[in-house]
């Protein structure tokens, strides 16, 4: 058969950009409103595929919000992996301040969160954590008090210490967290001194599980004598959580 001609073949071509156009437009998500006890409600995205193989409670990190790209392209990678997200504000990220909210208040962001995530998972099993501040404040909650019905924890570069401050302080309270926690942290992360890193996922056994982006830092930015991509690297990143969450489950 010979070949199609070229108008033929232009029309097959703009077929396929329309095609992947709507193949790869990024999944909307849904805004809402999640009430807190002791704060003023809060913002939050779902952002779900049609059927979910599991959801994760995502929270920001201290600077920025969850609208931010760094957290946007989280989300929009799980849903393309097939993994729900709740993201949300803390109460004063929400009234734009700058100064975090006190454990307790944050704590009640968390469990807010979590709450509204299971009401609105269906059968996907749960799972909670965030970026660097985030995932610290779900890890305090959860080592209070259970959240409930979450499987495991998902931390995206958990913040071990100040930067230049090199200590293990804030990990203490992860000895009381009795479910599977993920730690995803890049080599060099000014705000994890990675030999230390080590030491606390080791002592905590099997519960815990430690996945290292070579080169990358707190924000998962790789140099470009790296030869490779932020995207790249992120892409890499999600794929792990998905299969931890595979094995978790």
């Amino acid at each position: 058969m010979p070949p199609p001609s070229p108008p033929v073949q232009r029309r097959e071509g703009a077929w396929r950009r329309r095609v992947q156009a709507l193949v790869w437009r990024p999944m909307t998500a849904e805004t809402l409103s999640i009430a807190i006890d002791g704060a003023d409600p809060v913002s939050g995205l779902w952002q779900a595929p049609a059927s979910p193989t599991a959801c994760l409670v995502l929270a920001h990190g201290a600077g920025a919000g969850m609208t931010h790209r760094s957290m946007a392209a989280i989300a929009s990678g799980l849903a393309e992996r097939g993994v729900a997200t709740l993201r949300y504000q803390f109460p004063y990220m929400e009234r734009g301040g700058k100064r975090v909210d006190p454990p307790p208040i944050a704590h009640a962001a968390v469990r807010a969160a979590v709450a509204e995530a299971h009401r609105r998972r269906g059968s996907a099993p749960l799972f909670a954590g965030g970026r660097s501040f985030g995932a610290r404040m779900t890890s305090q909650a959860q080592a209070a008090e259970p959240l409930a019905d979450v499987r495991g924890l998902v931390f995206f570069a958990f913040p071990l210490h100040p930067a230049g401050k090199p200590s293990t302080d804030r990990a203490a309270h992860l000895a009381r967290v009795a479910i599977p926690m993920l730690f995803l942290q890049g080599t060099k992360d000014a705000l994890a001194d990675l030999p230390r890193l080590e030491g606390v996922v080791a002592g905590l056994g099997d519960r815990a599980t430690l996945s290292l982006a070579p080169e990358a830092d707190h924000s998962f930015h790789v140099p470009a004598r790296t030869g490779r991509k932020d995207a790249e690297v992120l892409g890499e990143v999600l794929d792990g959580v998905v299969g931890w969450m595979g094995r978790a489950i």
